[in-house]
């Protein structure tokens, strides 16, 4: 395997959490949690020998399709089970058609703009996705509940020269509302939201399969938002009132720790607070684990050891909250010359492969 390939590989390294139910995260006497580094798509061919080569043994996948068709089948999920098995790793994650993209590239926009009786035949499309999911062992789905998609002001420069992400309120182009929802209140929101947990969550409980549900991001002010868009799952408050809505042990967090990390004014001090009201409550089910520096309405992504975020530490608390699930790279700073971020994707492979090391040993 020559240096690119390696690099390549790193990027797809990815081990999911296994658990066949989840749990209430707080503890189980006589049990020590452990981590599992973890990466998202990529489950090409050529992805899963590397995955397999470095001793991967689960995964989330690519996305099936965008509709319900015979990748979403019994027997297309079966197909991409087999496919993933052959190399000796288990498929346990696959996300749903509900992406972070603008609602105009959405897969299924009707959820979001309340439109009936489209968004009533989404849902339904959505429920039959996790039934066939369940049918073939796939343990859990992921999905966006997003209008705006991901919203980034231009990119600064970071350590090395490298670019990274960066969001500044201020200097953000607040244009008016989408076309295809106009202005969006709370209130509206949290109606279209309910309404498909109201659908989706017993569909889950009865299949058990978990629903992981990734933040807006970034947050914006409280009763301003963006273009006329409210943020409610864009805070740490909205994130608790959404885990409510339907008390389930199958209804949590895709938990995005920079995501959240941008809502909070002073992030190297409250996030791991944070990380333990969601934990302990058994709502976190997957990690996105990147740091930022700055807070709300400021702030940049950066390398993970580079951030304001003392990511040992949340690690640590991820631990001593009882999650035993993935933690996964996810947005990473963009180095000059490296294609696609295989370098960098690399480096945060390796730094979280290296702390989870360090962390499951410790007593």
């Amino acid at each position: 395997m020559n240096r690119r390939r390696f690099l390549e590989g790193a990027i797809v390294g990815a081990t999911a959490a296994a658990a066949a139910e989840p749990r209430a995260a707080k503890g189980e006497p006589g049990r020590k949690p452990l981590l599992k580094a973890g990466h998202q798509h990529h489950c090409s061919d050529a992805d899963l020998r590397v995955l397999a080569a470095l001793g991967v043994q689960h995964i989330c996948s690519d996305l099936p399709s965008q509709s319900l068709d015979d990748h979403w089948s019994v027997a297309g999920l079966s197909r991409l089970r087999e496919r993933v098995e052959k190399f000796g790793i288990k498929l346990d994650m696959v996300p749903l058609p509900l992406s972070s993209s603008y609602i105009s590239r959405v897969e299924n926009p009707h959820i979001l703009m309340g439109k009936s009786p489209e968004r009533d035949r989404e849902i339904d499309n959505i429920c039959q996705m996790i039934r066939n999911a369940s049918k073939v062992g796939i343990s859990a789905v992921k999905y966006n509940l997003s209008v705006l998609g991901v919203v980034r002001t231009q990119s600064t420069r970071g350590r090395g020269g490298a670019h990274y992400s960066t969001f500044v309120y201020s200097k953000a182009k607040q244009g008016p509302p989408p076309e295809e929802t106009g202005p969006l209140n709370a209130e509206t929101l949290w109606e279209r939201i309910t309404y498909f947990l109201e659908r989706v969550v017993p569909v889950a409980e009865e299949c058990k399969v978990r629903l992981c549900c990734h933040p807006h991001d970034p947050g914006m002010p409280c009763g301003k938002g963006f273009r006329g868009v409210e943020r409610v799952l864009g805070s740490v408050e909205g994130l608790k009132r959404f885990v409510g809505i339907k008390s389930n042990p199958y209804h949590g967090l895709n938990f995005c720790q920079g995501t959240v990390a941008e809502m909070l004014e002073k992030p190297g001090e409250e996030i791991y607070d944070v990380i333990r009201w969601f934990g302990r409550r058994g709502k976190i089910f997957n990690v996105h684990f990147r740091n930022i520096k700055g807070g709300f309405l400021n702030f940049q992504e950066t390398f993970p050891d580079d951030g304001d975020v003392d990511m040992p530490r949340a690690l640590r608390v991820y631990k001593e909250v009882g999650y035993d699930g993935m933690i996964m790279p996810d947005h990473v700073p963009r180095i000059e010359g490296d294609t696609g971020g295989a370098q960098a994707f690399a480096f945060a492979f390796g730094y979280i492969q290296a702390l989870i090391q360090v962390v499951n040993a410790e007593p």
